[in-house]
């Protein structure tokens, strides 16, 4: 085992590879991570040191794809191990809609952050392979065969996947793919899907205010916002309904606060937690819907969800459990959380449906101090930072102890 991490500490960073660059991948891993972006990197961290041999696919290089506006609780970021990459930090929030505008002063802070350096960090905290790979879903050949070694007492049970440059195989998959579910046994397509869709451009200019807006003029079920990160603002607008497109608005919004619209990005948003595990395949991140409803926040829940399911194969590898102990108790953990995702998502429901008159009124109540104090609080125990401060690794610089 030591050969194999010496080996993957000095694999550099590669471009994607293209054309007659892909050449043939195949064997057998103990761990397959299948996406390389928040929670497949978590996952992989959570692993280092563990004596698995631990193999992370993504279709682009590391942190290649941005993806995200790219913010989160500032605690996080520390609890994380990822200061170096934040960028811009915020104190308050503010909220337009058509007829008044609120500030709330936040009881944490919020930052944006670079997201190529925030999964650079997070890489060279994994003794992973990496390979740039597309993955299409389970391998046709995926069979029983045993294992190279009994991992987890999964010895019979090997869950093969499909690149676009070949076939590898594990008793232990992570489908951290995105909203797409690829590993499932079921499609997952829009609009019928439970997705939102967003859409941002990232004008090069300087913001001091983290701004929302609840405004129909840009969505009718949703929001706009305005992320200022450094050197650059991220405007962009959200819709809970996947059927309305958002480019025209977008646009409206970058030309309302006289930014040019370049640097698009966008991507769909799920809205409802779903299924932790799948015939023998473990979901983490946009996979498993791991994103808030109503705010779409859905990185730091990439992170906490990430963690857990880092430290249950961990244990799997280490042989303190079985990989059906590890099924079960992720399963378990992750449908823990089933009401929290539910009453966002009846809020996301149900605010869109009030009167712009209505909204307003909502918004400036919610912006008493006591209340943002309360309901901020609240919403940060979703994925509270203490849980990564207890139970992260931080790679071989910074590691601190894994409860079991």
């Amino acid at each position: 085992m030591g050969d194999w991490r010496r080996y993957s500490q000095l694999v550099p960073t590669r471009s994607t590879k293209r054309g007659a660059d892909r050449t043939p991948l195949g064997g057998d891993y103990d761990v397959i991570v299948c996406g390389a972006s928040f929670a497949g990197l978590t996952v992989a961290r959570q692993l280092s040191g563990s004596g698995a041999r631990v193999l992370l696919l993504d279709r682009y290089d590391v942190g290649e794809r941005q993806t995200s506006a790219c913010g989160i609780p500032t605690s996080w970021l520390h609890a994380m191990g990822l200061e170096g990459s934040a960028r811009q930090e915020f104190g308050s929030l503010v909220v337009h809609t058509p007829h008044g505008t609120s500030r709330y002063d936040l009881p944490w802070t919020f930052s944006t952050f670079d997201y190529r350096e925030l999964c650079r960090i997070l890489f060279k905290g994994c003794d992973a392979k990496f390979e740039t790979a597309k993955v299409e879903g389970r391998a046709p050949s995926e069979g029983k065969r045993p294992t190279h070694r009994a991992i987890g007492g999964s010895a019979g049970r090997l869950v093969s996947v499909e690149t676009d440059r070949g076939e590898v195989s594990a008793p232990l998959v992570v489908d951290a793919l995105g909203w797409r579910r690829v590993l499932a046994a079921a499609g997952y397509q829009p609009p019928d899907a439970p997705l939102s869709r967003g859409l941002e451009v990232h004008p090069p200019s300087r913001g001091s205010d983290l701004e929302i807006w609840v405004d129909r003029r840009y969505v009718p079920a949703g929001y706009g916002w305005s992320f200022p990160a450094g050197e650059e603002t991220r405007i962009g607008v959200g819709s809970f309904d996947p059927g309305f497109h958002v480019k025209d608005t977008t646009v409206l919004l970058a030309d309302d606060l006289q930014r040019d619209a370049v640097r698009y990005q966008g991507n769909w948003i799920p809205h409802k937690l779903r299924r932790g595990t799948e015939d023998g395949v473990f979901f983490c991140g946009d996979s498993a819907g791991h994103c808030i409803p109503l705010t779409a926040e859905g990185i730091r829940t990439a992170f906490y969800f990430a963690i857990a399911l880092g430290n249950e194969l961990r244990a799997v590898a280490e042989g303190t459990k079985t990989r059906d102990a590890a099924l079960r108790d992720y399963a378990a953990f992750n449908d823990s959380h089933e009401w929290k995702f539910n009453l966002m998502l009846r809020a996301q429901r149900t605010v869109p449906r009030f009167p712009a008159r209505a909204q307003q009124a909502l918004v400036r109540v919610a912006g008493h101090k006591r209340f943002v104090d309360w309901s901020f609080g609240h919403y940060l125990e979703i994925a509270p930072p203490r849980f990564a401060d207890e139970h992260v690794r931080l790679g071989d610089a910074r590691r601190v102890p894994v409860a079991a």
